[in-house]
């Protein structure tokens, strides 16, 4: 693999959604016939957060980079909410959920943090 190929490997904020995405798939094998479609939604989003991370990586230029960070951010907050969801249908274990929540929460940080940086290098290509 080609370091600069696979440089998304490189960021913790893909390593960390990597992680949640995994956590995720770990805390929801419980859930049953009936909550199907809410675990395979929340799975589907976790999967998307370290997906585009990646595609965004590969894109080329900063300013598609920070398209597909905005969209992983996204799908991050759709996750957060699912969670949120599960956990009052009493799908989740409390420590689960705030587990998860909390990782949420870290890894919109470092998605912030890095389309900020991305937005200040090339700022008059990201305006749009």
């Amino acid at each position: 693999m080609g370091e600069a190929q696979y440089g998304h490997r490189k960021l913790l904020v893909w390593q960390q959604a990597v992680d949640l995405t995994v956590l995720v798939r770990a805390s929801t094998k419980g859930f049953g016939i009936s909550d199907r479609i809410l675990r395979d939604q929340i799975l589907r989003s976790a999967i998307s957060v370290a997906s585009n991370i990646a595609e965004g990586s590969g894109r080329g230029s900063a300013k598609e980079f920070v398209n597909f960070l905005r969209i992983a951010r996204g799908s991050l907050r759709e996750l957060d909410t699912q969670v949120e969801i599960a956990a009052r249908c009493d799908l989740l274990a409390l420590e689960d959920a705030e587990d998860l929540l909390a990782r949420c929460q870290s890894i919109s940080a470092l998605l912030s943090r890095l389309i900020q940086s991305l937005t200040k290098k090339e700022p008059e290509n990201l305006k749009a």
